[in-house]
């Protein structure tokens, strides 16, 4: 059983009018206000998701096979094979989005309560984009022990979970023990869903400039979750090089104050052995990639090498204007919707889980997220571009293409159970 994702507001819930700034609201509580109507808040009133079931009750027959007495013969038909869980319930089509409220988008640490809309938004995104059915789930917790603890005991409920808006470097300590404990696919879409993206964009941006992954050298700007994991991945998928920093500089193996997931990161990263600001390892760079925040200098982006890719992706204020990132760069990449080549998580995740769900796949390997990377950057074929090197999120062969992908690579390492 699936159950559909729906506006569960009636229409009575708008007001008609509600198009004008100049109309009166209503505030959280529901009085009347003067102030200028917010389209955020209307859209957001009693929350963007619902539950919806898939059969009818419609009379006393429908109850008995939906609830009491039939349902107990599917109970116990599971009960004496666990596998037909995945046939005879939702679990095998439903993510948990599992937060915990410490990074939340740009916004930081705000707490379980406040992450919710993001989460209904990511449940809605999983639905829309990959007919993947998923439930937010924010944890008034930030121990990684109960975290963990909290994660496995609901885990028999879903066929996958996705690790969202959780602070680094625990992060990374919570994914590697969830995935140790359980045999469903657990992934932290802020890691791993933009390092796919990120290296589909790249292979397409190399390719428009004739040169390979190996040719490149790139610098990341920042070392949290996304900037540690687009190096590893992208390194996995044969970069030439790669430097990343963090707000004390280029992380290298000189530096005595790096953490345990810093020091792993400057083994495997920076063999130029750069050591020093940012601005340093863009001199002669070939790829800049933001996931920080923070503004790079002019002449610090003038300095990279000729035909560089700028892929500046801090939002709403990206690292690198795309003005000025457009003087210097043969591809210039942001993370937002209103500028050519959005770096977009929703591109990568839906499909991801899709595939993996549909081969009811133990864990997301490596090679499943570059098999995902790769067809989407395929989708752009022949009309690849400077302004063109990743697809839009509404383009409707994303998910089909990254679906069939990663269900594929899946069954090639051996992680698929049908």
């Amino acid at each position: 059983m699936a159950a559909e994702i729906v506006n569960p507001r009636s229409d009575s819930s708008t007001d008609s009018s509600a198009g004008s700034s100049t109309d009166s609201s209503t505030d959280s509580m529901g009085s009347a206000t003067d102030e200028p109507f917010d389209p955020a808040f209307a859209l957001h009133r009693g929350g963007k998701m619902a539950v919806q079931a898939t059969v009818p009750i419609r009379d006393k027959d429908d109850l008995s096979l939906a609830y009491t007495p039939g349902v107990a013969k599917v109970c116990s038909a599971i009960a004496e094979n666990p596998e037909l869980v995945h046939d005879y319930t939702w679990k095998s089509q439903v993510v948990a989005v599992v937060t915990d409220g410490t990074a939340v988008l740009g916004l930081g640490d705000i707490g379980p309560e406040a992450s919710l809309p993001v989460m209904e938004g990511k449940a809605i995104l999983f639905k829309q984009f990959g007919g993947v059915d998923a439930v937010p789930i924010a944890l008034a917790t930030t121990d990684a022990d109960e975290i963990v603890e909290t994660v496995v005991r609901l885990a028999p409920s879903f066929g996958g979970v996705n690790l969202e808006d959780i602070s680094a470097p625990r992060c990374f300590e919570i994914e590697r023990r969830l995935q140790e404990r359980l045999d469903i696919p657990v992934f932290h879409d802020d890691q791993h869903g933009t390092a796919v993206v990120t290296l589909a964009a790249l292979r397409n941006a190399a390719k428009l400039s004739g040169r390979s992954l190996g040719d490149l050298r790139a610098v990341i700007s920042g070392a949290g979750a996304a900037g540690v994991a687009i190096a590893k991945f992208l390194l996995e998928a044969g970069l030439g090089d790669v430097a990343v920093a963090d707000r004390k500089g280029i992380v290298s193996r000189d530096r005595e104050d790096l953490t345990e997931v810093k020091r792993e990161l400057a083994e495997l990263t920076n063999k130029a052995g750069i050591s020093g600001p940012l601005d340093t390892a863009l001199a002669g760079a070939d790829v800049f990639i933001g996931v920080s925040g923070g503004t790079v200098p002019e002449p610090a982006v003038a300095s990279m090498a000729p035909g560089a890719f700028v892929f500046a992706m801090a939002n709403p204020n990206p690292e690198v204007h795309p003005d000025i990132a457009h003087k210097y760069a043969a591809v210039v990449a942001t993370g937002r919707s209103d500028y050519p080549n959005q770096i977009n998580n929703v591109l990568a995740f839906p499909g991801i889980f899709a595939g993996a769900l549909q081969v009811r796949a133990s864990r997301i390997t490596e090679g499943m997220k570059i098999a995902a990377a790769t067809a989407l950057a395929d989708v752009v074929g022949d009309e690849l571009a400077a302004d063109y090197v990743i697809p839009s999120p509404f383009d409707e062969r994303v998910a089909p293409a990254v679906t069939a992908a990663v269900a594929a690579a899946a069954r090639a390492e051996g992680v698929a159970r049908r």
